[in-house]
């Protein structure tokens, strides 16, 4: 009888094991990260191409949480975020003092070859036989240079001057960009157009570009604009940090990191070790967001896509095991 209690005693103790480990394997599983999402293309794409994975190769639950820069970024800090996938380094100005006070963790660069200024057509400058354009401002590379082109660029509202598109009102870059307008004389024989929203100002581009038409103005990468239009940013005079306000010089690249929530270590760390890996580019984000824009696909189904055909890219920042597990998630 004694023996018999004990060998029920040892089965009770191993199914209690058993449970326990299995509890701890669905307690992983269910825990959540919280994605900021701020607005942009570009985040919301890295945002899908990060879920996807700490998703399907981890076992995470992962969602978005949506607001303004400055909303999310706080949110971050507070621990209601978990993961910031494009923090624009120099538009946060407590960034620098987030990571060293430990309010924020920085995990990694996403990517630093991003550019902005003004852009036109390479169908301007170079023409385009396929399309029969002829070049109508050949040599011209620098922003000064437009001086000489007003009438290529022709102000359809403003006879014998020049159109420059330029930044969204409200935006910092816009204070910046008139003045470099009215810095190089560019007011003589030009008007300053500034267009209502981000989304009237690349219709305007698409515009143009898909007429054959000229076009010079304002825009940033990385874009679903830039990606899948051949453009040309004007050269500037090196950028100088204590003149580029006044509107002189050129845009500096922007070092655009991968951030988290002060715990993420602790909270998930095999999808903090996969962060701090990730790493892409201007012209791969590009790439994807013209895409995206091509097909009228969805932030997920454009990760899928890009996956699929970056493997060489992504697999390097998972596990050979998490690798397999995204791949069969793709088929």
């Amino acid at each position: 009888m004694k023996r018999r209690t004990l060998v029920i005693l040892a089965v009770i103790c191993v199914a209690a094991l058993l449970l326990a480990g299995c509890g701890g394997k669905q307690e992983q599983k269910q825990v959540t990260l919280k994605f900021a999402d701020a607005g942009w293309d570009s985040i919301k794409f890295h945002n899908a191409v990060a879920m996807f994975i700490v998703e399907k190769g981890m076992g995470y639950k992962a969602e978005e949480m949506s607001g303004t820069t400055t909303l999310t970024f706080q949110a971050l800090k507070n621990g209601d975020i978990d993961v910031y996938m494009e923090a624009w380094t120099d538009n946060l100005a407590t960034y620098a003092e987030d990571v060293r006070k430990g309010s924020i963790k920085e995990l990694g660069v996403n990517f630093d070859d991003n550019a902005q200024g003004l852009y036109v057509p390479r169908y301007v400058i170079e023409g385009d036989a396929k399309r029969n354009i002829k070049p109508l401002a050949p040599g011209l590379k620098t922003v000064e240079d437009l001086k000489k082109f007003k009438q290529v660029f022709a102000d359809p509202e403003a006879p014998g001057k020049g159109r420059i598109y330029g930044s969204i009102p409200g935006w910092e870059v816009d204070k910046i960009l008139y003045k470099k307008y009215v810095n190089y004389g560019l007011d003589k024989d030009f008007t300053y157009f500034r267009p209502g929203s981000d989304a009237a100002l690349a219709a305007a581009f698409a515009t143009a570009y898909q007429k054959g038409e000229p076009i010079v103005g304002y825009y940033w990468e990385p874009t679903w604009l830039t990606g899948k239009y051949e453009l040309v940013r004007l050269q500037d005079t090196p950028y100088n940090k204590d003149t580029f306000k006044e509107g002189k010089g050129d845009f500096p690249a922007v070092r655009v990191t991968v951030c988290a929530a002060k715990d993420i270590e602790q909270k998930a760390p095999d999808a903090a070790a996969f962060l701090k890996k990730y790493r892409t580019s201007s012209k791969l984000t590009a790439k994807a967001l013209a895409y995206m824009s091509t097909n009228k696909a969805s932030y997920r189904d454009t990760a899928k896509w890009f996956l699929k055909n970056n493997e060489a890219v992504w697999t390097k920042w998972v596990t050979a095991q998490q690798a397999e597990k995204v791949k069969a998630a793709l088929k």
